[in-house]
């Protein structure tokens, strides 16, 4: 087994959990906050209430976040730990039906159907439970829902993400600031679709441009309807 030891392989699958939450923090964060700065800034509000608004997005959104984020994985927790719950009843009512239920799965991979049942046998021996699991349910250590690990994820990326136009807020001139916050933002989301892209082995170029064009879509509508709000009060 010494070659096992040479060739240690990094999937990227061992991400998903935390990478998924994060990227859709960072995102929410950049996005949200630049496209409520902007939408304020239309209204003709002075730098100080633009600035108060930005912050105020940013601590609501990251606890938005880090709660949506937790009752969404919390319910899918659920679901998983009702699912073993039954199948561990399964086992425990009937081991020889769940052992052949095993490998009708790896028959119908193309494993010829001695050799099915003897590596059921051998793996029911060894975690009935964590077999049938990962074989049957699709539940494994990789992929199982975190809530607290993503609800954390999510609001610290979050703010993270709405720091950076509350930030240009901070150093652009009046007259300038939409226009900054509006380019700052839309680099930021291009950047962020870019790494999380590389992070998770997917198109680059793909990412960046969806990413920019859903946020130059909303931050346009959300200067609108500024602008049209501030024209009515």
């Amino acid at each position: 087994m010494a070659w096992m030891n040479r060739h240690q392989e990094g999937h990227l699958t061992s991400r998903i959990g935390w990478l998924r939450a994060a990227v859709l923090g960072a995102n929410d964060g950049i996005l949200s906050t630049g496209s409520l700065i902007v939408g304020v800034a239309a209204a003709a509000a002075d730098p100080h209430d633009i600035l108060i608004a930005g912050a105020a997005g940013l601590v609501a959104g990251a606890m938005s976040m880090a709660a949506g984020e937790y009752v969404s994985v919390s319910s899918q927790s659920d679901a998983e730990t009702a699912e073993l719950d039954r199948e561990r009843q399964e086992l425990a009512d009937d081991p020889e039906f769940e052992t052949e239920e095993l490998a009708a799965v790896y028959m119908g991979r193309g494993v010829e159907a001695g050799l099915a049942r003897q590596v059921a046998a051998q793996l029911m021996a060894k975690d009935a439970l964590g077999t049938h699991a990962r074989e049957e349910l699709g539940i494994s250590e990789i992929t199982t829902a975190r809530p607290v690990q993503a609800a954390f994820a999510s609001a610290a990326s979050f703010a993270v993400g709405a720091a950076m136009p509350l930030a240009l807020v901070l150093v652009s001139p009046t007259n300038w600031l939409a226009f900054l916050v509006t380019g700052g933002t839309l680099l930021s989301l291009s950047g962020l679709g870019a790494v999380g892209a590389l992070a998770g082995g997917a198109p680059v170029r793909a990412a960046m441009v969806r990413v920019t064009f859903w946020g130059a879509l909303a931050m346009a509508l959300t200067a609108a309807i500024g602008a049209v709000v501030g024209r009515m009060v």
